[in-house]
């Protein structure tokens, strides 16, 4: 009950009202590559490493007007067979003492969710009544210049560090990256704004037409509530633990792959591309999930197994040295 019950805080949407939904689902790797169809449109390769998880529409431009994903895609990496949204974050790396630099990878979330091949638990949270969205809607939170905590709370909110001490584990969120070894690894928690403007699927920033209720309730500005998109991405740090390989000015060796070696870059991309109405209906219904497995309590929604959504994959289309020791991070990002 607790953990159901700070979900759907951090979900604010609408006015209280008794129904809340709690849709959680696996998302298994798609493809890591160095893509970035909203930030960086038709840009092959774009500046930085991002992992990527849904719908095998995904591509490097990604334009809504020539590009629908729902009858585009032929399968999805997540276990709702109708969602072929694309969801996707910076790849973490390690650092050595030395200077070299090793991927990290991801890893199936323990709760539910082992068999999965990396990727992500996708959340989507309300308190209330939502209005799903529209084809075609696409947005990001976070901001890879931040470097400072103020910088990342000034403008966003519940996006956060969780140093794993077992797959258990939750509270003692950071919003910068742990400073001691993770004995289960590192859970890093994205969630989006819950208000959009009621007009625009994107933006110039691909934020602005979404927004932080006040309160309990969305501005004036942005009236619409729509639900609460979650992820939770699981690094596998576990086989970097050893302090003795850490920098020796005994700081924490984990750097994402634009460059921050804080964490206060924390950002996430989202594309939607659930098919029809699908996942109105979910919404309507107050679907949940099981919250410690692999179970949707949802009858509207149609799902398929972890085994099945682990064989829809793309191929890579940069050709970056992604399983070696590199002296660089790819596409030779800075590190600061």
């Amino acid at each position: 009950m607790y953990w159901r019950s700070l979900l759907v805080a951090a979900a604010v949407a609408a006015p209280a009202v008794d129904a809340a939904a709690t849709l959680r689902f696996s998302c298994s790797q798609l493809v890591v590559d160095r893509l970035d169809p909203l930030v960086n449109p038709g840009a092959l390769p774009s500046p930085h490493l991002h992992q990527i998880v849904g719908g095998n529409a995904f591509n490097a431009t990604m334009d809504p007007t020539a590009h629908d994903l729902p009858t585009t895609a032929t399968c999805t990496s997540c276990t709702p067979v109708e969602d072929f949204s694309n969801y996707w974050t910076a790849t973490l790396f390690y650092r050595a003492r030395n200077g070299t630099l090793h991927r990290v990878n991801t890893f199936g979330n323990e709760l539910g969710f082992t068999q999965a091949t990396g990727g992500q638990t996708v959340y989507y949270l309300s308190s209330g009544k939502v209005t799903a969205f529209k084809p075609g809607f696409r947005m990001t939170v976070g901001d890879p210049s931040f470097r400072t905590a103020q910088q990342l709370q000034a403008k966003y909110k519940y996006m956060d560090f969780t140093c794993l001490q077992s797959s258990m584990t939750r509270g003692g969120q950071t919003l910068n990256f742990p400073t001691r070894p993770c004995p289960a690894g590192i859970m890093v928690s994205i969630r989006f704004p819950t208000c959009w403007d009621g007009k625009n699927t994107d933006s110039p920033d691909h934020q602005s037409h979404v927004a932080y209720p006040n309160g309990n309730a969305c501005p004036a500005s942005h009236p619409v509530t729509v639900p609460q998109v979650f992820y939770e991405t699981y690094w596998d740090t576990r086989p970097f633990n050893n302090q003795a390989d850490w920098p020796t000015d005994g700081s924490q060796p984990f750097v994402w792959s634009f460059g921050d070696k804080t964490g206060y870059g924390i950002h996430g991309d989202y594309v939607f591309g659930w098919k029809g109405d699908a996942l109105q209906r979910a919404m309507d219904q107050n679907c949940n999930s099981d919250l410690f497995a692999n179970k949707i309590n949802c009858n509207t929604l149609k799902t398929q197994s972890l085994a099945d959504a682990n064989k829809c994959t793309i191929a890579r289309k940069v050709n970056d040295d992604l399983d070696s020791w590199l002296t660089t991070l790819p596409g030779d990002m800075p590190i600061a």
